[in-house]
Parts: structure tokens; C-alpha cells; sequence
């Protein structure tokens, strides 16, 4: 029996409990037998202890027990096929396990173990002819190769792959027949068989073979060694079978993996454009255009361009790659527009909605696009492509563009390339039109965001502003958070800093409604407690009105229920601050020093949740001190999330700030809040300044109709002082005149009049009175009435206040003369 043997009985493995063991000696003497045995061969144990072991197999199979005990001497095993004689003299068959093994007195020993092999087994005596059948007829590639690794035998399925006939191959090396085959890897492969014995099994080729030049294919190759009786390397035999279509599919399949992985990780249309090409090359093309509609690009609905009348149609290349620098030629960069004659076929794939494919492109035949950037017409020969795809980016049934793909030195695209590549688009596709109309939505939702926050902070002089903003929602950039600066009468000004609960468009929308209600009523100059209980009022009334009709949300991201507020007013003359806060955060104050406190403002409820009303608190701030208003989202990070250990935080970044607000604003924002937070924050800083004491006159008058002329007179002579021209000082004039004289007719108790000038010149008179005056329209036999109607025509802008004492009533008229 040959080596052969033996692998075979490895291969099927070795039942030890059904194995009858026995054991040898160092010399091969039989030293100790079992029951087992003797039912397998029938010697008794008295027959068979002190023979040799060889005496009990055939003759073939005894002569190889020498070799087999010197293995075993050597620390070796053996496990293979054999044929042992039984005491009546027929032979049995038995699969057999040689192993060194230790004498129960400790000396050394030689174990053997004795399987029979049963019916499946009687292959083994199968005639070489019948064997030769196998071989010769199997559609394996099978081939024989000496240790020199030249082709000393070969079936005739190898000749599938090319490289002629066995007899032709005989003496040659892999290279010789497969010239264009990677021959020294796969000759490495046949040397480590040889060198160790090992058996490399499915070892994967790819790569051209003689019988198809022109295209990649693969084959499973598997290599074992031969070897003599002696176990000696005679040689190594493979087998090769072509898994093409296998590979192929799998290609397939990893680069449709490969797109759903990559395209579409962003909602950029350019990006997912180049994302496509990225991904085909170089999986399935050389080159590879994304040329996409116009509309397509900005968002809108994709209407093609209307072909009639018209030579070229117009794309924008979206994306391009390929796998050679100089390929092609001539390019058109990404975002450039891109023309392609109306004949043509990437216009026929456009307007038809349907594939093309050409195996081979004339090579002398001009590229389809016009307009080049060297501007010269190029055939297909000069740039190098020889094979083309047409495949429509189609979502929804309508075309928003085309995929080009080319080949320069693969194999020509075939009917499997086009199915393939029209997966690949059609799966790109669905993520371009999805980037499409988020680029839609996220245009509409820009508008809407720059409509409901300040595009730029109101030019006014009582405050230095900064802003910051970080929605939570990144894609669309929306949330609940917003912040305003509002200028008020009198050189006064109200900062506003709010949040609506949830994220994204509606919450957003929700927040708008609010702001709104929050100018109107700054516009009527209501005090910060009153203005907080409107906003209440209009949360509940909003709530109520939702909970009627059908898209009620249940105060989720639409609704103003559970909104925070807080709501500031600071008055540059004297520098106090009335606030009021409705379940908002308090605000910090960043003294001139540079040391950080914060207001004992009482928290009122948040809107729309009834409760206690809200309180109002009113500080005096230095001239330089600073307001930081946030929202709570500024406090939510770090720490255990408190709100002690969020000020403390809060507090060491405002200690550290900068002089110039812009960019502190932004460091105290990076240094709390990551960069996509959970929560939307928004933060106002606000840096105080007080108007000069020349900048205001003010004087107390007696309620006496008398000193009307005496106000009109020292209100002119203040004009003066301040180097004001006449057309001011006449409008000031009867201004001053119609206020007096209204409030000593109408009211009771102290007047004053004050005189500020800043942006505007401003017209105060204080009375007692508590009611609010109301412009008439008199007849014209009408005596009175027509006061506050000439102060609505003098004045720019007039309105009434309400204060601790009694009523302001104020006008306003702009200056040419700057303040000194």
C-alpha cells in the first residue's frame, strides 16, 4: 500500500470506540491483546502475545511495519488503511492507528488500534481502469506536476482553460501554458506543498487564462503533495474548478454592499453625486460621469429642459472619477455645465428614461458632450475610452439626471454589467432625490429661521449686543431657542432670550409666534411682569385652540405650552434694569471688574401652565457691566447636570472672557455646550453704557397753566445748548406745548419734563394720572381735541408708558446732528 493510503484513512476519520486495541512492544512483538481483537481476527490472547505483529497482515502491509515502529520510536504516528489476515486465513480489511504509547511498568511501547472497515469501504479494490475513469472523466481540472513543478500528467477537463492537450503540456511549467497568468503565485503555492506537506485547499485565483484573454475570471485551485512509500515528495497534483460566476456575484454583491455604506451619508446632492462615481470606480468602469438636471441641483422638482429648438442640452457634472490620471483627456470639473448634442445618446437616455450600453465605441467616432475645456472636439480613440453604459438617475418615475460609466483596458461591458449598474443607480438615485428635497426643505426652512431671529442686532446705544445660537436639529438648523434685542422709547432698550419645548420646524414655528407677541407688546412699552402674562395668556388660548382642531400635537414640537421666557428692560439715563422671568434661567451679570454674580430673580411659572403671577425685580447696573442671558440648554452639560454645578460652570467661563463680545460670547459657548448638542441654546451678552449727563435735561413744572410758555421757553434754550437747527427746535416747540398743556388739563399731581438726545430727540412729560390718553379726530366747530392729533403729525413716533407714579407720555423725532 502506497502513501495514498494512509491520507485516505485520515480523510475519514478514526472511530476509537469501535477500534479493538492492541500493544506492541519496541520491536513490534505483541504484548498485550484484547477480547476486542480476537473477535476481529479470532487469535486468542495466547496466540497472539509474543508474536509479531507483521505476521498478522498481509505481505505488503508487513513489510511496511519496520518503517511504521521507527516512527513510532521517533515520537511520530500513523494512521492509514490495511489489510490484516484472520486465524481462518481471509483477509480483513481495517483502518489502522499506530501511536507511541508507555507500558504500564513504564517502558516504552507502541500502541495500535484496529478498525474494520465495513461495506461502504470495498471501493478500495476498484480496478485502475475503473479509477482511471474517474480521473480522466471528471469536469474537475485535474493536473500532476513533478518537484521541478513541470506537467507530468493532466486530465482532459484542464484543457478548458487553455494551453492544449496533456501530451502537449508534458515537461512545460505553469507559465509556458498560461502566459498571461500570474504563474508565480501560484507556483509558490505548489512549493509550500511540497516543502511541507501541507494541503492548500480553495486557494482563489483572478485573473486572465488562455481561453478568455479578454475578460477576468476566477478559478478555485487546491494543491496536495505525493508521496513514495517512504514518504517522500514525488510530487503535487491540484484540481482547478472556475467559480467565474460565483466571483462575479459576489463582486456584485460587495459593491452594492460597498454603496449602501457610502452614498447617501450625507444630504449634500453634490456629495451623493460623487459618492455614486466614487463607489463604481474601480468596481465596475474605468471613468465615470454624474451629470445631473439643473433644478435637480437647486432643490426643485426635476423638469427637464425642453429639447425642441435647441442643439445642446445642458447638465451640471455633479461627479466624476476615474481609475488613470490621463483618463480622459479632456474633463470637465465638478459643477461646471456640461452639453450634450440633442442627437446623441446621453440625450436619448434622458428623454427616454432608458438604458444604454455599447460594447465597443468607435474609436473615431467625437464625444458626445460639446463645449470642451481646451475647446477642440476629441474621438473616443484620443480619450482612451473603449466601452460605454448609459444608466438615468430615476426616483419616483422621473429622471433627475445621468450616470456615463466607460472602460478602457476591462473587458467590454456586458448584459450582467448593465443589470448591475443599473442597481447601483437606481439605489444612488433614491439618495439624490432624497439630498434634492432636503436641499428643498432646508432652503425653506433658512428662510424661515432668518425670518424668526434677528438677521443682524438693532443699531441702539443703551447696549453693546453678541448673540450665539447651536440648534440642536444640525440638518435644519431650526429649534425652539431665540434671542432678541428690542429698542424702546427713551433710549431704552428690552433683551429677550426664550425657549419653546422640542426641536426642528415646528417647535421653530411655535417660537416665531411667540417672538412676534413679545414685540407687539414691547411696541405698547408694557413692564416686564405684564408682558409675561400676556405671553401666559396667549400660550393657554393657543393650547386651547390646538386641542380642537385635528393636528393636535399634545403640546409637543408645535405648541408654546411650558415655553420660557425671560424678558428684560435696561434704561441707559440711570442705568436700571427691570427683569422678569417666567421658568427661564436667571441672568448672570459680569460686573466691570470681572467679577460674575447672578440676579435673585423669582421664577415664575413657565407659560401657558398657570400658576402664581409673575414678579418683576429692577437692579441698578454700572456703566460696563454685562448681561449674559441663556437659555437652559447653556447649563445641561457637565457636572451631575445641576443647576448649582451648571452657574459654577457657567460662572469660570465668564471670568475668563474677553473684552470684545463677539468672540467671548462664542468661547463660552464652545467651552460649555458640544457641537451637537441635545438641547438648543441660545446666548445673549449685553454690555451696559449710560447716556452723558449732558445728553439729558429734565424739570419739574407746576401744575399751572402758566408755566406752559415757561417750558416752551427753557425747552428752546436747551435746543440751543446743544447746537440744535430751528426746524427741530419749532417742532420741539409745540411739541413740548401739547404734552404740558395736556397734562396739567388732564392729570394731577407732579409734571416733569425731560429732554433726551441720542439717536433721536426725545420728548417726555410725566403726570399723575393713571389713564391712558386716546387720539381723537374733532369736528371742526370743535374747541378741543386736537393735541395729541398734532403730536401723531409732528412727531416720528409717540406713545405712553406707565410707571410707579403716574404716566409718561413721549415723542420722538429724529436727528441730522449726530450726538457730541
Amino acid at each position: 500500500m502506497g502513501r495514498h493510503k494512509e491520507q485516505g484513512g485520515a480523510r475519514q476519520g478514526f472511530d476509537v470506540a469501535d477500534a479493538a486495541p492492541l500493544l506492541l512492544d519496541p520491536h513490534g512483538l505483541v504484548s498485550g491483546w484484547t477480547a476486542h481483537a480476537e473477535r476481529l481476527l479470532g487469535h486468542a490472547a495466547a496466540e497472539a502475545v509474543g508474536r509479531k505483529f507483521a505476521d498478522l497482515l498481509e505481505a505488503g502491509d508487513a513489510e511496511r511495519m519496520e518503517d511504521l515502529l521507527h516512527r513510532c520510536r521517533a515520537g511520530g504516528d500513523w494512521t492509514g488503511l490495511m489489510t490484516a489476515l484472520h486465524r481462518d486465513g481471509h483477509p480483513v480489511p481495517v483502518s489502522v492507528r499506530v501511536a507511541p504509547a508507555t507500558a504500564p511498568q513504564g517502558r516504552p511501547a507502541v500502541l495500535v488500534l484496529l478498525s474494520e472497515l465495513g461495506d461502504g469501504a470495498r471501493g478500495w479494490d476498484m480496478s485502475r481502469g475503473v479509477l482511471e475513469q474517474i480521473v480522466v472523466g471528471n469536469p474537475i481540472g485535474i493536473a500532476i506536476v513533478d518537484p521541478e513543478l513541470r506537467y507530468v500528467w493532466s486530465n482532459a477537463a484542464l484543457e478548458r482553460w487553455g494551453g492544449g492537450p496533456g501530451r502537449s503540456r508534458l515537461g512545460l511549467r505553469v507559465a509556458d501554458v498560461q502566459p498571461g497568468m500570474d504563474s508565480e503565485a501560484v507556483e509558490e503555492r505548489m512549493r509550500h506543498v511540497l516543502e511541507t506537506g501541507e494541503q492548500v485547499v480553495g486557494y482563489e485565483y483572478v485573473g486572465r487564462v488562455r481561453s478568455a484573454p479578454l475578460r477576468e475570471t476566477a478559478h478555485m485551485l487546491s494543491f496536495t503533495r505525493i508521496e513514495d512509500d517512504r514518504g517522500d515528495p514525488m510530487g503535487v497534483y491540484y484540481t482547478v474548478v472556475d467559480v467565474t460566476d460565483r466571483h462575479r456575484a459576489r463582486q456584485r454583491l460587495a459593491l452594492l454592499d460597498r454603496a449602501g455604506q457610502y452614498i447617501g451619508r450625507t444630504l449634500d446632492v453634490m456629495t451623493t453625486a460623487q459618492e455614486l462615481a466614487d463607489v463604481a470606480v474601480p468596481g465596475l468602469a474605468d471613468f465615470v460621469t454624474v451629470d445631473l438636471l439643473e433644478t435637480v441641483l437647486r432643490g426643485a422638482e426635476p423638469v427637464p429642459e425642453p429639447l425642441a429648438g435647441s442643439e445642446r442640452v445642458p447638465l451640471r457634472r455633479a461627479g466624476h472619477r476615474s481609475l488613470y490620471e490621463d483618463l480622459p483627456r479632456t474633463a470637465v470639473d465638478s459643477g461646471a455645465v456640461v452639453s450634450y448634442l440633442t442627437d446623441s445618446p446621453p440625450v436619448w437616455c434622458l428623454t427616454t428614461g432608458e438604458s444604454w450600453r455599447q460594447e465597443q465605441l468607435d474609436p473615431l467616432a467625437v464625444e458626445w458632450a460639446a463645449g470642451a475645456p481646451d475647446g477642440r472636439e476629441s474621438t473616443f480613440l484620443e480619450l482612451g475610452l473603449q466601452s460605454v453604459m448609459i444608466v438615468p438617475i430615476r426616483a419616483r418615475g422621473v429622471t433627475l439626471g445621468l450616470t456615463t460609466f466607460f472602460r478602457r483596458r476591462q473587458s467590454p461591458f456586458d448584459p450582467d454589467d448593465l443589470h448591475l449598474a443599473e442597481d447601483l443607480v437606481s439605489r444612488a438615485a433614491v439618495c439624490v432625490d432624497n439630498a434634492r428635497r432636503y436641499t428643498r426643505e432646508r432652503d425653506a426652512a433658512l428662510v424661515l429661521q432668518r425670518s424668526l431671529l434677528p438677521r443682524r442686532l438693532p443699531d441702539q446705544d443703551a447696549v453693546e449686543v453678541a448673540a450665539c445660537y447651536r440648534p440642536a436639529d444640525e440638518l435644519t438648523g431650526l429649534g425652539g431657542d431665540w434671542y432678541d434685542v428690542i429698542p424702546l422709547a427713551a433710549a431704552r432698550v428690552a433683551l429677550v432670550v426664550g425657549e419653546v419645548p422640542g426641536h426642528g420646524i415646528d417647535a421653530a414655528a411655535a417660537m416665531g409666534r411667540l417672538r412676534t407677541a413679545v414685540r407687539t407688546l414691547a411696541a405698547i412699552d408694557l413692564p416686564p411682569e405684564e408682558v409675561l402674562a400676556h405671553l401666559d395668556d396667549l400660550a393657554s388660548r393657543s393650547a386651547r385652540d390646538d386641542g380642537d382642531g385635528e393636528g393636535d400635537d399634545g403640546g409637543g414640537g408645535g405648541s408654546s405650552v411650558g415655553s420660557a421666557c425671560v424678558y428684560v428692560v435696561y434704561d441707559p439715563a440711570d442705568g436700571r434694569c427691570t427683569m422678569a422671568a417666567a421658568g427661564h434661567p436667571a441672568p448672570a451679570v459680569v460686573a466691570p471688574d470681572g467679577t460674575v454674580g447672578f440676579v435673585d430673580l423669582p421664577q415664575g411659572p413657565p407659560l401657558g401652565v398657570g400658576g402664581p403671577p409673575f414678579e418683576a425685580v429692577e437692579v441698578s447696573l454700572a456703566e460696563g457691566s454685562t448681561l449674559v442671558l441663556h437659555t437652559d440648554g447653556l447649563l445641561a452639560y457637565g457636572g451631575d447636570g445641576a443647576e448649582e454645578s451648571g452657574r459654577e460652570r457657567l460662572r469660570r467661563a465668564l471670568e475668563g472672557m474677553a473684552r470684545e463680545l463677539g468672540p467671548s460670547c462664542q468661547a463660552v459657548v464652545d467651552a460649555l455646550v458640544p457641537a451637537r448638542p441635545e438641547d438648543d441654546v441660545a446666548l445673549l451678552m449685553a454690555r451696559t453704557r449710560r447716556l452723558a449727563s449732558e445728553q439729558i435735561a429734565a424739570w419739574e413744572l407746576s401744575p399751572d397753566p402758566a408755566v406752559v410758555a415757561d417750558a416752551r421757553r427753557t425747552a428752546q434754550d436747551q435746543l440751543s445748548r446743544w447746537g440744535l437747527d430751528e426746524e427741530v427746535k419749532f417742532t420741539t416747540e409745540l411739541l413740548v406745548s401739547e404734552l404740558v398743556t395736556n397734562a396739567i388739563r388732564h392729570a394731577s399731581g407732579r409734571v416733569r419734563l425731560r429732554l433726551i438726545r441720542e439717536r433721536t430727540l426725545v420728548c417726555e412729560v410725566l403726570d399723575g394720572g393713571a389713564s391712558a390718553p386716546h387720539l381723537r379726530h374733532p369736528r371742526a366747530m370743535d374747541e378741543g381735541g386736537r393735541g395729541l392729533l398734532l403730536v401723531s403729525q409732528l412727531a416720528e413716533r409717540w406713545g405712553t408708558r406707565f410707571v410707579p407714579d403716574g404716566k409718561i407720555i413721549w415723542a420722538e423725532q429724529p436727528l441730522t446732528t449726530p450726538p457730541e
